[in-house]
């Protein structure tokens, strides 16, 4: 085990996770900001400007690397994390990629990016998407068929009690993403080169087997 905490911990720290991850939610002593949002107007829980920024930041490399066709990068790895001394305690790993599910298209989900609040790289705000269904269970007044299992667990990790008109947070929540490019090396730096896809699967693996109480997701982890 004290092997596959060095392999996670030098991956965090090559990676600058600590230095560079931000505050996920625009929150004060751990209450988050809620706004209205959509036709029905709606509660959703705020993220913080830092993430807006880094994701901005991030997916514009790919989609600068999309219109230019120099095929530098797959797409973009994030993670959801909890700070505990030094360390990254992870509770969400996942990914964005460049390409469509249709292939050679520029994904919906980074398209336009600074004005995709619906999607914007997986943490939209609209139902499917990581805050318009985490929002789904901890604010209120959404309907029951979008509280789904899979953000219930996410909103029993990370809120004192939900659903509410004041979400408090148990702990400060913080965000990390890159650019992933085709020379980035993976976890095991014998593998070298590491695509994006199997970064993902290798990480979620190595998180599930270190931290297996707090890791939220559900695909690439041993059953429970």
């Amino acid at each position: 085990m004290n092997n596959k905490i060095n392999i996670w911990d030098d991956f965090c720290s090559i990676h600058k996770i600590i230095e560079q991850g931000v505050p996920l939610f625009d929150e004060v002593n751990g209450i988050v900001k809620t706004f209205k949002y959509g036709k029905n107007q709606r509660n959703i829980l705020k993220r913080s400007s830092q993430m807006d920024s880094l994701i901005i930041e991030e997916v514009e490399k790919v989609v600068s690397d999309y219109n230019q066709k120099t095929e530098k990068y797959d797409g973009l790895i994030y993670i959801m994390f909890w700070k505990e001394d030094s360390k990254v305690i992870p509770l969400y790993i996942g990914k964005s990629e460049k390409y469509g599910k249709n292939g050679g298209n520029l994904s919906q989900n980074i398209k336009n990016i600074r004005g995709n609040q619906a999607n914007f790289c997986r943490w939209g705000n609209n139902y499917a998407y990581h805050i318009g269904d985490l929002s789904a269970v901890v604010c209120k007044e959404h309907p029951t068929n979008k509280m789904t299992k899979k953000y219930r667990k996410w909103a029993d990790m990370l809120f004192k009690e939900f659903p509410s008109e004041v979400p408090r947070l148990k702990k400060e929540t913080y965000f990390w993403i890159k650019a992933w490019s085709k020379d980035d090396i993976g976890v095991w730096k014998e593998f070298g080169n590491t695509s994006l896809t199997f970064l993902e699967y290798l990480l979620i693996g190595l998180a599930s087997d270190i931290y297996p109480e707090f890791l939220l997701n559900e695909e690439g982890v041993n059953r429970k």
